[in-house]
């Protein structure tokens, strides 16, 4: 196989990746799930230079609900990304005034029935054609006994009108019973004082009402507090833990049998001082997001440096200094470096792009987010079992694999550094070290430039050994002398890729269930008789064949996407743990028990590792015990929008995580990256 075709099927894989990761979904007019139906729709035609208003409709099965802004004690507001032509702009939702909904001990705010979520879309004075075509992806959690994640592509293509649009007559009423819910301002402001241990919240005098009740739009309240009116005030409890200096909300005030919601946004007087709590009920509270620029930058770079040493990079790295070493280009190495580290600056510059723009389009992912997705592992399990063919081997060393052939490094040495770059970037993206998660999270809250500068940073630090060795002309004559040595060191490390398959492989189990395996395994099958084929015969009608197994490899790796099987046997369920959600865990804290959570996913190392040497010892277990701490896992290697709204709120992008909430209320503790048992049974036992 020439070096022409290795890297046509380079491409080809590549190709691969990125559509799987980024092939869009069908947007359809309205959608009926299993417990809701969705639609959008618009209250007039559009006008350049007018906005209309349109409406995410939607009608939950009796008995269900879904959630307001703030969902209450428990629960994930709705939430709509929209896509829009260009100029055309969609502001926020406005959210109407939601019920009280009792579940348990806990209080969720939402809706029953059908809601209207307004939104509006302005268009510009230019927009020309005969008809504005809207998209939106809407996603809501929808609850009864159980809560159920539930989401839909919606289109909507409303008639573009020369003059004045018309109202739409169909749909009239439902806007202006939608418009009736939506909060009014205070016909003057409402106080805030402190009455003994409650807040008295005073309405002004022109609001007459029999009753009233306040909704906080953050953690001011909690929503179980007893509220009790008395004319012209509300009297309830502040969270203990609440910070503001505001409270912010609306209240919904009844009188004779109509309601009508006001926006309340009040000064908060300041909390008498208490006396300092004992140094043991004392817990860290959750890192901050804001690190500062200067410590994100360091925390990547470190975070990027300790990646070198994964089993899936380190055998790449070594293979590099290797030739180094072998190759005697001195005066060449500086070249060769910065090379290898451009080739790691543009795939996590590529792999920044990518992340960074889905969660600016309202996905909630992180780092390993492509990781989710079974046919992304599948591929990879073919990369690492193709890089071990090549280490021992099996594969010609003159096919110049992926840039990493003898033939390239001699003929192309520039673009075989750069190409191992890519590569050693590409197969560092499983991994997860420590430094990683905190630099990685304050990213994802910053401006673009600074986002991107945070992910170089972490090439950077990958980069870096190899980069060293080529620039520091000592570093490099302390490498070893050639020798046969390095033919066994190089087939040996292909054991670490074969392990790594083997890794990947248990990953799709967990994912997509044993299908899945069986069709990775008839891929990996279909790549070593490719393999066979290019090695033992010559022409054209050898690579072809060859050629042909790849491309039914690559058609398997794609099977277990189309929904072959799912894996009944999660990863919580594996550590004799309560799998996590929202509800389960507010249920647990209001009933006074500490909780341990820890965020994972099969295809973490570090997460696999933390388990091992930590969370599955006998002085863990025996510390949980004694405290009555409640493990939970929440299990993140399949997409889980409660699990990556956790992450956010304690500044991370990915797993693992590790919250160790205290009986009652109180902020997580949150340990560090990597674990040891000593120290978790120590953050166990005093808390």
């Amino acid at each position: 196989m020439t070096r022409r075709d290795s890297r046509f099927n380079f491409a080809f894989l590549l190709f691969a990746l990125v559509a799987a990761l980024l092939m869009p979904l069908a947007a359809r007019a309205g959608v009926k799930t299993e417990n809701a139906e969705v639609e959008l729709v618009a209250d007039h035609a559009a006008v350049p230079g007018q906005s209309l208003t349109v409406a995410l409709r939607l009608v939950a099965r009796p008995g269900w609900h879904t959630y307001w802004l703030n969902p209450g004690d428990t629960g994930l507001a709705t939430t709509i990304a929209w896509s829009l032509p260009e100029g055309v702009t969609a502001g926020p939702i406005q959210w109407p005034f939601p019920e009280a909904i009792p579940v348990g001990p806990l209080v969720n705010y939402g809706y029953e029935g059908e809601t209207w979520l307004l939104t509006e879309v302005t268009v510009p004075t230019g927009f020309q054609g005969p008809v504005l075509s809207l998209k939106a992806r809407a996603d809501w959690l929808i609850c009864e006994t159980i809560c159920v994640p539930e989401g839909a592509d919606l289109s909507l293509d409303v008639p573009v009108a020369a003059g004045a649009a018309e109202p739409n007559a169909g749909r009239a009423l439902g806007f202006e019973r939608a418009r009736d819910r939506l909060p009014l301002p205070l016909p003057a402001s409402a106080v805030a004082i402190r009455h003994g241990a409650a807040l008295r919240l005073t309405l002004p005098a022109e609001v007459q009402a029999k009753s009233a009740h306040f909704f906080p739009e953050d953690d001011a309240v909690a929503a179980a507090t007893p509220q009790n009116f008395t004319g012209d005030s509300l009297e309830f409890a502040l969270d203990s833990t609440y910070k503001g200096s505001a409270l912010k909300g609306i209240v919904v005030v009844a009188n004779d049998g109509w309601r009508r919601a006001y926006v309340v946004d009040a000064a908060l007087p300041p909390a008498p001082a208490a006396a300092s709590p004992p140094a043991a009920a004392v817990t860290a509270p959750a890192p901050a997001p804001d690190l500062g620029l200067w410590l994100a930058l360091g925390f990547a770079f470190l975070g990027g440096l300790i990646l070198n040493l994964m089993p899936c990079v380190l055998p790449v790295l070594s293979i590099k200094l290797l030739s180094l070493a072998r190759s005697g280009e001195a005066g060449h190495a500086q070249r060769h470096g910065i090379a290898y580290t451009l080739g790691v600056l543009v795939c996590f510059s590529v792999l920044a792009g990518v992340l960074i723009a889905l969660r600016a389009g309202g996905e909630a992912i992180g780092w390993g987010f492509q990781l989710q997705s079974p046919l992304i592992v599948g591929l990879l399990a073919y990369l690492f079992f193709a890089l071990g063919l090549w280490l021992l081997d099996v594969i010609s060393t003159g096919s110049g694999l992926m840039g990493l052939g003898d033939g390239l490094a001699r003929r192309g040495g520039v673009l075989g550094s750069f190409s191992t770059g890519l590569l050693a970037a590409v197969v560092a993206t499983p991994c997860s070290a420590p430094f990683m998660g905190a630099a990685l999270g304050f990213a994802l809250t910053r401006p673009i430039v600074e986002a991107y500068a945070i992910f170089l940073f972490l090439g950077l630090g990958l980069s870096s050994p190899f980069l060293a060795v080529a620039l520091v002309p000592a570093l490099g004559r302390r490498l070893p002398k050639p020798g046969a040595w390095m033919v066994r060191l190089k087939r040996l490390l292909a054991f670490p890729m074969f392990a790594s398959c083997v890794w990947l492989v248990w990953v799709l189990a967990v994912q997509a269930g044993p299908m899945a395996v069986a069709a990775a395994g008839g891929g990996i099958l279909l790549i070593a008789f490719a393999a066979f084929l290019v090695r033992e015969f010559a022409g054209g009608g050898a690579r072809m064949a060859a050629f042909a197994a790849v491309l039914v490899a690559l058609g398997l790796a794609g099977m277990p996407v189309g929904g072959l099987g799912t894996s009944e046997q999660g990863l919580a369920a594996a550590a004799g743990a309560e799998a996590y959600s929202p509800a389960r865990l507010a249920e647990l804290r209001a009933a006074g028990k500490p909780v341990f959570v820890n965020l994972t996913a099969a295809w973490c190392i570090t997460c696999l590792v933390n388990e091992k040497v930590a969370l599955e010892r006998p002085a863990v277990k025996k510390a949980m015990e004694e405290t009555g701490t409640v493990y939970m896992v929440g299990d993140w290697t399949n997409r889980d929008p409660e699990i990556s709204r956790l992450l956010t709120e304690n500044g991370r992008s990915g797993v693992p995580l590790y919250l160790l909430f205290p009986a009652g209320s109180g902020a997580p503790r949150v340990l560090p990256q990597l674990l040891t048992e000593g120290l978790v049974a120590e953050a166990i036992g005093h808390p």
